[in-house]
């Protein structure tokens, strides 16, 4: 096979009513990955109450699911430039349901956060390989108005995951197991809809996957997540264990970036790096995963315990944000599709996101609805702007054969900034809530000591009227403290984005490769898939 083969994926000529048949199953399937992290966001204060954890098993049963996510993406990524990506996705649907059905049994916050790692392990593969397969079907001047779709999904996802976690918790028959069993069925119905709708051609090639690269990766970013979540709470921020926990991290980082170098197929080829389009994708990824993932579990906690609100309530509350980012993500999506035109849209979504960020450090207790709503929408549609058109900027950059690998990069470094966010966020939210309360009490001449919180989050509702003004003003005012320490990540972004060269989204799918100049090495392409390939 001649290298100008090599380097193009077979094209995939489908309709506009076959590509929308085979997406079906796939945006439920991304549907499910994105309910099994909403539908616990406004769920999560009862679910830790019950299971008496504090403000550190709150922030590890999202961190958990985030960094097993984060850890894997990179593998489902490489995975899918080597093998039936169609087979892929339903593994990792059968996954998310065994991680599903078990933290819906878990007897205590341990278990529950052992179980979210299963399901985010389900969770990123469905999260690359949604976007694999997209960019495999579809041309990139196309991609973006298919990219609104994936917007509407997400947004319906993160719309009616906070609700449904919400009137599951309120509802007394059912309990907050059934947040949990809840994607069971949407799981098993995206299996069904891809086996019957989902026929790619298989390109198949000989590869090593890089088990050491992808553990040492793996093991940095634990190591750095937990000196994040523990420090300045179970040990002081210059000690002893935090000489111990940042030195091993930065080893192990070393040494991920070794063994990537002189891998034969590296989880993260360092070579993508060498494109200035997709360094910089990655720098503001980091950051749009802060914004992400940390407006979206410190809001639900802020409308139930600053503002004693309920789960139900707490969803429709963040309702403001979600359509910001539906209405942007579908909308924009169609212009660029149109223009081919797409770093207007970033640049005006990473600024949206600084400005939303550092209004929302405004918040307090008694902040006005009218003006949160206001900062709720700026930061949803810069969201909106942001995430899938970095995907895309990347997508535009590479070749077909390297689209799982580049694609898998900007998501395991969004998921990376989510889950460093979530862990950091939460542990200035428990030390600022902490010195916030005793502040108040003092005030009120009793105690900290006092107070009966015993390092649990508190239910609101059942605090005498005095403590409880305590307790959720030093919440409202901890929750805007945490969103204004985010605004700097959102200016990094917008100025990541500001130097990324824009160029025209190509017309087809079939293009020349990245501009490192690396060619894929004698893949076999079977381009009439059958039955026997595993495509049908």
């Amino acid at each position: 096979m001649s290298q100008a083969t090599a380097s193009r994926a077979p094209a995939v000529d489908m309709t506009h009513r076959q590509i929308l048949e085979a997406l079906s199953g796939l945006l439920l399937g991304m549907f499910v990955a994105i309910l099994s992290s909403t539908v616990v966001s406004n769920a999560l204060p009862r679910i830790i109450t019950e299971l008496h954890g504090g403000q550190s098993a709150y922030t590890w049963v999202v961190t958990s699911a985030l960094l097993a996510t984060t850890a894997t993406t990179p593998i489902w990524g490489k995975l899918a430039d080597l093998t039936s990506k169609k087979t892929l996705v339903q593994l990792a649907l059968g996954i998310y349901v065994l991680g599903s059905v078990l933290a819906g049994l878990a007897q205590g916050t341990g278990e529950l956060i052992a179980c979210r790692v299963l399901q985010g392990v389900g969770a990123g593969g469905l999260t690359a390989l949604a976007q694999v397969i997209m960019a495999t079907m579809i041309a990139p001047r196309e991609r973006g108005r298919y990219s609104g779709y994936l917007g509407a999904v997400m947004a319906v996802g993160t719309i009616g995951g906070p609700l449904i976690g919400g009137v599951i918790v309120d509802t007394s028959w059912l309990g907050w197991r059934w947040c949990f069993y809840v994607g069971v069925p949407f799981a098993i119905a995206a299996l069904v809809v891809l086996q019957k709708t989902l026929h790619l051609p298989v390109v198949k090639r000989r590869a090593q996957i890089d088990w050491w690269g992808a553990t040492l990766i793996t093991a940095a970013v634990s190591v750095l997540l937990i000196w994040v979540s523990l420090a300045g709470d179970q040990f002081g921020w210059a000690s002893w264990q935090t000489v111990a926990m940042v030195f091993g991290a930065l080893l192990l980082g070393a040494l991920a970036v070794r063994v990537e170098t002189r891998a034969a197929e590296p989880m993260i080829p360092p070579r993508l790096f060498r494109n200035r389009t997709i360094t910089l994708a990655v720098v503001a990824s980091v950051a749009v995963g802060v914004g992400l993932f940390g407006a979206s579990i410190f809001l639900g906690q802020y409308f139930q315990i600053s503002r004693g609100e309920s789960p139900t309530m707490a969803g429709l509350m963040t309702l403001p944000m979600i359509l910001g980012l539906l209405v942007a993500s579908t909308v924009g999506g169609r212009i660029i599709t149109r223009t081919g035109r797409w770093k207007r849209f970033l640049v005006a979504g990473s600024a949206l996101l600084t400005v939303g960020f550092a209004l929302l450090g405004t918040l307090r207790a008694d902040t006005s609805y009218t003006l949160l709503s206001g900062y709720m929408l700026l930061i949803g549609v810069g969201l909106g702007l942001t995430m899938q058109n970095l995907v895309l900027a990347v997508q535009n950059t590479v070749g077909p054969h390297e689209l799982g690998a580049a694609s898998s990069v900007v998501a395991f470094f969004r998921s990376l900034g989510g889950a460093i966010g979530v862990s950091a966020l939460g542990a200035v939210l428990a030390h600022k809530v902490k010195d916030y309360t005793a502040d108040g009490l003092a005030q009120l001449g009793i105690p900290a000591s006092r107070s009966g919180s015993g390092g649990t989050l508190p239910d609101v509702h059942t605090l005498p009227g005095p403590l409880r003004t305590v307790v959720e003003a030093a919440y409202g005012h901890g929750a805007g403290d945490i969103f204004l320490a985010a605004a700097p990540f959102a200016l990094i972004a917008l100025i990541a984005v500001v130097f990324i060269r824009e160029v025209p989204l190509r017309q087809h799918n079939a293009g020349p490769v990245s501009g490192t100049g690396e060619r894929e090495s004698n893949p076999v392409v079977s381009v009439g898939a059958t039955p026997a390939d595993g495509q049908r």
